[in-house]
């Protein structure tokens, strides 16, 4: 039997072997809050595009200092990266063609499937494999997600979009853990697992993982996972909404509880209409916001778990001090955090309305260019083989409930009985 630890989950064999010889400056989650925050500076400071390759002209130049900074070897980087931004602009440029945009496909499908051509029709080279940096690419893109979720946004989204998030992400998070336990998948990945099928998919993971100082390859497998299952989702829910007559913003509510990135929640409310699309968005907005609790949350819980485990049966009772909690603690999370205080509290709303549209320019580069490096990783194959296809089989598991306990928790939430509509 293969197991996570000895089988590359989800990840292609050769994807690692240019591992830096380097020993990095700095760590990856307190790089990410430095070119993330050193981005959104440029945009305060005026530096505002929307273009496609002006925005991945501007984002290369801090994320080479970046892996420079992080023991990668610059020969190989420079050209790596530079196809990586391509391939992730020609995603964009696919999704923004009429007869494409038409269906609400978004850039993630594209981004997924060119870097899945490639890696299954070609070997990748190993400079092409020194850019395949899937966290370093989504960490620095969740820091500036903080820039878009505002303490003001939040509150004029209603009680009802919060209280259905954190109904479903409890719900959904505690029922996919046991199901993942019970098909004895190891803690570290059925916790990676929970968290992306319950709360926002890649983003959760990437935190989780970082909480709890997972195993990379097991978080190359989730975010694999997580994409593979998310795109025909984004296509079928809205067609059952539409057949079985679910009102639009009790569509959109579903929507945005159940699929797992962003970019599917707003492709598939558009596909039932603006409303479905402005609900769906509220609800998954509000679940976003959970990333830093539950980061938080999972910290304690994962230290208490370690430390009671190497007790050795003592019945001294684990202590967890301050130190312990943010050493683990994923530092991206907080850049995250600060990011959101900063412009929900500091700054102007003008400042903050002129930044919104290119700082999600940057966001959406970076997003598109950790899409292509999954695919670039990614093998197929072992998202079925991998330990005898129990982690997979625990995902779709907990999204079937997922889908189930959401579409009932839309109805009661906002449906318009017991609450009102």
């Amino acid at each position: 039997m293969q197991t996570a630890a000895t089988h590359t989950a989800g990840v292609s064999d050769t994807t690692h072997e240019s591992a830096s010889t380097r020993p990095p400056l700095i760590s990856e989650d307190w790089l990410s809050v430095l070119v993330g925050g050193a981005l959104i500076a440029l945009a305060l400071a005026g530096v505002r595009s929307t273009d496609p390759i002006q925005v991945g002209l501007q984002v290369l130049v801090p994320l080479t200092v970046g892996a420079f900074l992080l023991g990668a070897r610059l020969m190989r980087f420079v050209p790596g990266v530079l196809l990586v931004s391509a391939l992730a602009w020609l995603a964009q440029a696919i999704a923004a063609l009429p007869a494409v945009s038409a269906w609400s496909l978004e850039y993630v499908v594209f981004a997924l499937a060119i870097g899945l051509v490639v890696n299954h029709t070609v070997t990748v080279p190993t400079w092409l494999r020194e850019a395949v940096r899937t966290e370093f690419y989504i960490k620095t893109g969740l820091v500036v997600l903080g820039a878009g979720i505002l303490v003001d946004d939040i509150a004029r989204a209603g009680l009802l979009g919060i209280a259905q998030a954190l109904v479903v992400v409890l719900s959904v998070w505690t029922f996919a853990f046991w199901l993942a336990r019970r098909l004895r998948v190891d803690d570290e990945f059925a916790t990676m697992l929970a968290s992306a099928v319950s709360i926002c998919g890649v983003s959760a993971a990437i935190a989780t993982c970082g909480a709890i100082q997972g195993d990379r390859k097991k978080l190359s497998y989730v975010t694999s996972l997580v994409l593979v299952v998310a795109m025909p989702m984004m296509v079928i829910m809205p067609w059952v909404a539409k057949v079985i007559g679910m009102p639009d913003v009790v569509a959109g509510a579903w929507l945005g509880g159940t699929l797992d990135t962003s970019a599917a929640v707003v492709a598939g409310g558009e596909l039932i209409s603006d409303a479905a699309r402005d609900a769906a968005v509220v609800v998954k907005l509000s679940q976003n916001a959970l990333i830093g609790v539950a980061a938080f949350l999972l910290t304690v819980w994962w230290t208490l778990k370690r430390q009671a485990g190497t007790s050795g049966g003592s019945e001294t009772r684990p202590r967890t001090s301050l130190a312990v909690i943010w050493e683990r603690f994923p530092k991206f999370v907080f850049g995250f955090l600060v990011a959101s205080i900063v412009f929900s509290w500091l700054v102007g709303d003008t400042t903050v309305a002129d930044t919104r549209g290119p700082l999600t320019a940057i966001r959406t580069a970076l997003f598109a260019m950790a899409f292509v490096s999954i695919g670039l990783e990614t093998s197929l194959g072992s998202l079925i083989t991998t330990d005898e296809g129990r982690p997979a089989i625990a995902f779709l598991g907990g999204q079937a409930f997922n889908i189930v306990l959401t579409f009932a928790a839309a109805y009661v939430f906002f449906g318009g009985f017991p609450f009102a509509p």
